[in-house]
């Protein structure tokens, strides 16, 4: 009998697209490192992303050889890893280079660990395996208490750093889980109506007309009253807390949200970042001013640009070609990681790329959207793109668990 499965790639063509990127993510934060500015932070860290790079090519063959069982055995003790990490990072952690005031990484000497990305991982296996258990899809709010609770824990240890770009993205993971295993899209959107409500109540006209247009499809939902009372009653409270959690906010945090309906009212400020970006890449043209050339970059006008917003010195560099490329490969990886999960026929194994598929897509959606700014300005990276040793580390070997559910299919 065969202790370890056979080295192999289940998705020849999922593997060379990540590990593409991942390489031309390397070559960017090269290009993001070559500046006329001395002593900026991007010089030299490309080195750091090709030894991560190495470390997780290297531990790719040995999680390819994992028993598939094992995945779903090992799903609560990375769950709870991610869970101590989290709380670790509360206690120990420190800010990263978006926020000083977060405390959003644990650092050991030179190298440094968000668990926030730890955690996304372990929470799709998590989620995968209490998902796959289910039988019937839920006829209601209430059925869905113990996939929520697994989210809502490593969600809410994440608010408290507080980072809201990664907890956006605990919440995709959750409701791409949810959709995937049968749950009907109107009982997703009444799940997070909450949240809707809360964002709505910016303004009360478009509030007042939400909560109206809330109670009919209340009144004609098939569902116990209790259930309607309870989200009624959860989205109001929604709106009532918003001003006293925009109270609550960080003064940078505020500046964000600010500098997102108007960028020029804090151009030296919040707002330098995004008017540099969107000059970067607006600049750009169609096929950009050349690898290594783009002035913005080079005179480092660009804020932490080989982190989160690389895909500025994407688009100055290499054009609307270019950054047409890079979301095109997104999408690539987006629909071979749905291919890998219609065709396994464990649904623990069909679970756990839609989980993966829901961090990476809210990454590149605010990542990208923030650039260009149709998204308030959060600090998440761009996988596989951005710098970030850990981060790749940790994606790439998401990578290598998805590689062997894909195999298992074919076995």
């Amino acid at each position: 009998m065969k202790r370890y499965a056979q080295v192999r790639l289940g998705d020849p063509v999922l593997f060379w697209l990540v590990v593409g990127l991942a390489v031309f993510g390397i070559c960017m934060i090269f290009s993001a490192g070559a500046v006329d500015v001395p002593g900026t932070r991007a010089e030299g860290t490309w080195r750091q992303q090709l030894i991560f790079f190495t470390l997780a090519i290297l531990l790719v063959p040995v999680l390819l050889r994992v028993r598939f069982g094992w995945l779903e055995w090992g799903a609560q003790p990375a769950y709870a890893l991610g869970l101590v990490l989290l709380m670790a990072a509360l206690v120990f952690g420190s800010g990263g280079t978006t926020g000083a005031s977060t405390k959003s990484w644990i650092r050991v000497g030179p190298v440094g660990l968000q668990p926030s990305e730890v955690a996304k991982i372990a929470t799709a296996l998590m989620l995968a395996r209490v998902l796959g258990e289910w039988r019937e899809p839920p006829k209601t709010l209430w059925a869905l208490w113990k996939p929520i609770g697994v989210v809502a824990l490593p969600m809410g240890l994440v608010m408290l750093q507080p980072d809201l770009g990664s907890a956006l993205a605990f919440a995709s993971i959750l409701v791409w889980c949810l959709y995937w295993a049968g749950t009907p899209v109107l009982t997703i959107f009444f799940l997070i109506s909450p949240l809707l409500s809360l964002f709505l109540s910016i303004s009360v006209w478009v509030w007042g007309f939400y909560i109206v247009l809330l109670m009919a499809m209340l009144f004609w939902r098939n569902a116990f009253i209790s259930e309607k009372i309870s989200i009624f009653v959860a989205n109001a409270v929604a709106g009532a807390v918003a001003l006293p959690l925009w109270n609550m906010l960080k003064p940078y945090q505020k500046a964000r949200f600010m500098v997102f309906l108007d960028p020029a009212s804090d151009p030296r400020g919040t707002g330098y970042n995004l008017i540099q970006s969107r000059v970067a890449i607006g600049s750009g043209g169609w096929f950009g001013k050349g690898f290594m050339e783009g002035p913005q970059k080079r005179l480092a006008f660009l804020p932490e640009q080989h982190t989160d917003f690389i895909f500025a010195v994407i688009g100055e560099e290499l054009g609307f070609i270019g950054v047409l490329a890079v979301l095109l490969t997104f999408g690539l990886i987006f629909w071979r990681l749905i291919r890998v999960a219609e065709r396994s026929r464990d649904p623990f194994g069909s679970l756990v790329p839609i989980g993966i598929l829901g961090s990476w897509f809210t990454h590149v959606l605010i990542n990208v959207g923030m650039t260009v700014g149709v998204m308030p300005v959060t600090g998440i990276p761009l996988p596989f793109i951005s710098y970030g040793g850990s981060f790749l580390l940790v994606n790439l070997l998401a990578m290598a668990v998805i590689q062997r559910i894909a195999a298992e299919k074919a076995r």
